[in-house]
């Protein structure tokens, strides 16, 4: 039996493996729970940091009182101490939490699905651990990733931990969400039960794979076929970057999963990006970038937040919002293969968000004069969405031919 399991989330196949290898040999359902009691004990890491119904709190223990029809439980710590009991059913282990997919299994064993479904929608304020006094170590510099970031502070997470510390340091101007910030620390401290961090920022840097995220999922679409698509009128000529794609044949399109935190899909008006939006339009820029920021604080992939946090800060400074947009655009690229050929259409719509970080960033790059870089970028643009309902063939022989950046907003 294996002591410690994959930390990455398991699909429904390493599920079914791994609920065939813990009860091999069991019989009956009392049997059963005592191996998956025996599983869970020596592959989850205690303690644990977990979530009940939203709730943080701390696994301590979990048991068996030989009930099969009450199953397997967990003994849980509150943040203010107290202890409950409750079914191992309704624990959702935190992200980075060691031995995740031996509940997932259980829960699947039960019949009920591998995850809680009232804790699988984070919200813009959900509750989160908070970094203990013991959990960093302040005679080195210290990894955080950077989940949201105001004028004063920042919220960040250790790398490799689902716990959150509030950062006060010099240059909070130049991080951004998702990117992990190299600090020196000076000290740590903790109010009103908040634990806080202060130290200087020495490095950044874009690094998606060491985030721990879930990948976004993909769901496909069906055959994309070129002979079906719409290239123009009859007898007018194909575009040179549409040849190629007509030529390769039909591919699969896909679409990738959008999250967006606190979108009520019952109520359309709860959609925190139009909220986001409105409140600039009406002069509000700073309530519109907090509300972003929370967004990206809830979870970190929901690309749309970091496309308009680009959007924000491109009229003003390319150089920052190109790192908004590179970092959605990394975040997405987890979901695709290195050899990834399908197609992500922009006409359904949960692909919208990446694109708009491949087009925010394809035209930072431009305006930065890096040419070859924005060419390749618009290039992969028509290669997963030949529609180009954001109109980069109109651009692209501008890039390729080195042409300066000029604003064109005064001309639309």
């Amino acid at each position: 039996m294996r002591t410690r399991h994959n930390d990455s989330p398991a699909n429904e196949a390493d599920l079914d493996r791994l609920i065939a290898e813990i009860i091999a040999g069991a019989h009956g359902d009392d049997e059963q729970l005592r191996a998956f009691h025996l599983a869970i004990q020596r592959g989850v890491e205690l303690p644990c940091d977990a979530f009940v119904i939203g709730e943080p709190v701390s696994v301590i223990g979990f048991d068996y009182d030989c009930n099969p029809r009450r199953g397997l439980t967990v003994r849980c710590r509150r943040g203010d101490g107290s202890e409950h009991v409750v079914a191992a059913s309704e624990v959702m282990p935190a992200q980075q939490a060691r031995g995740a997919d031996f509940l997932a299994a259980y829960r699947k064993w039960l019949g009920i699905g591998s995850s809680p479904e009232r804790v699988a929608v984070p919200t813009r304020r959900k509750r989160q651990h908070k970094v203990t006094s013991t959990d960093l170590d302040l005679s080195h510099p210290i990894e955080l990733v950077v989940l949201s970031v105001k004028n004063t502070a920042a919220r960040c997470r250790p790398v490799g931990s689902d716990r959150v510390i509030t950062l006060r340091a010099t240059r909070l101007w130049d991080i951004v969400p998702g990117e992990i910030a190299l600090v020196k620390p000076s000290k740590q401290w903790s109010y009103a039960g908040h634990p806080y961090l202060s130290g200087d920022i020495e490095t950044r840097r874009i690094d998606v794979a060491a985030l721990g995220l879930v990948p976004l999922k993909l769901e496909a679409q069906g055959a994309w076929i070129p002979e079906e698509h719409y290239w123009g009128e009859e007898g007018e000529p194909i575009e040179e970057w549409a040849k190629t794609i007509i030529a390769h044949g039909p591919r699969p399109a896909f679409e990738m999963e959008q999250i967006l935190p606190g979108f009520d899909i019952d109520d359309f008006d709860s959609d925190p990006i139009g909220e986001s939006n409105d409140l600039k339009d009406a002069g509000d820029s700073a309530a519109a970038y907090k509300l972003l920021m929370e967004l990206c604080e809830a979870d970190l992939r929901c690309l749309d937040a970091h496309a308009h946090l680009g959007n924000m800060s491109f009229e003003y400074r390319a150089e920052d919002a190109i790192r908004h947009y590179e970092v959605g655009i990394r975040i997405g690229e987890l979901s695709l293969a290195p050899d990834f050929d399908g197609l992500l259409p922009w006409g359904h719509i949960d692909n919208r968000p990446f694109l708009r970080c491949m087009h925010g960033y394809g035209l930072c790059l431009w305006r930065l004069s890096r040419f070859e870089e924005a060419a390749r970028v618009f290039d992969r643009m028509l290669w997963l969405n030949p529609a180009d309902n954001q109109g980069v063939r109109f651009l692209i022989d501008e890039v390729r031919s080195k042409s300066v950046w000029e604003d064109r907003r005064d001309e639309r």
